[in-house]
């Protein structure tokens, strides 16, 4: 039986602390009162920060803190002792400012293949379930899998749905359901998500300023267009 928070290395050059193994707000708002305590409290070798649904990762050069903070036991043991501080110390964060993204969404035709399958296994008209899910605020759970793909939840129990037995070819911009999740593909890519809509804009952009726009802790609120609305904007 799992005890949390847990703490373990990931090779010579990361650790996770890990809060639990369930999609859920409170701990996800914990995760990211950490990274916000890692960003205040940065050490030289700190690489990266890498939130998740309800762990932080950090990345170091375990070079860097041996020479320059010389601990009394491993490395790992140092940066072990960091997260239990920023786990004892960081600060409720859910009195930020949240930025807020109001995202269109075509879910018609091509632009979701999945949506007819959908309503009938559910018993809901197609109208229904995009009323829905556009209905909802969702809050950015993590960013993974490929660059710039939000992990969004949670879906109304009304809509949650099982992921595809099989993969499919995917469409850059589809927006999918699986079990409470909701996401958006970044990038043409085989996957098992259920695809109901396409947001006509980039979520991943390796050349512009910032690459990926969404980030943890924000907020999204879909807005379905026409495939004629869709198209220009896109």
């Amino acid at each position: 039986m799992n005890t949390f928070p847990a703490i373990f290395p990931l090779g010579d050059r990361a650790a996770t602390i890990e809060l639990g193994s369930r999609v859920d707000e409170v701990l996800n708002r914990k995760v990211m009162a950490m990274a916000a305590w890692f960003s205040d409290h940065a050490f030289e070798g700190l690489k990266n920060i890498i939130p998740a649904y309800s762990s932080l990762t950090v990345i170091y050069d375990p070079f860097l803190v041996k020479t320059l903070y010389q601990p009394d036991s491993t490395v790992y043991d140092w940066v072990k002792q960091l997260l239990q501080t920023a786990f004892e110390h960081s600060d409720d964060i859910s009195n930020r400012a949240v930025k807020r993204h109001q995202v269109p969404v075509c879910y018609e035709g091509i632009y979701a293949p999945d949506l007819g399958s959908m309503a009938a296994s559910l018993k809901l008209p197609e109208e229904e379930i995009i009323r829905i899910h556009a209905s909802t605020l969702y809050r950015v759970f993590m960013i993974g899998f490929l660059p710039g793909f939000a992990y969004l939840g949670t879906v109304d129990a009304q809509i949650a749905f099982p992921r595809k037995p099989q993969p499919a070819p995917v469409m850059a911009g589809s927006v999918g359901i699986a079990g409470k999740q909701t996401g958006i593909y970044p990038l043409n890519s085989p996957g098992g998500w259920n695809i109901i809509g396409r947001i006509p804009m980039k979520m991943f952009d390796p050349n512009a300023k910032e690459p990926v726009w969404m980030n943890p802790g924000d907020e999204v609120q879909f807005c379905p267009v026409s495939v004629r609305e869709f198209e220009m904007q896109q």
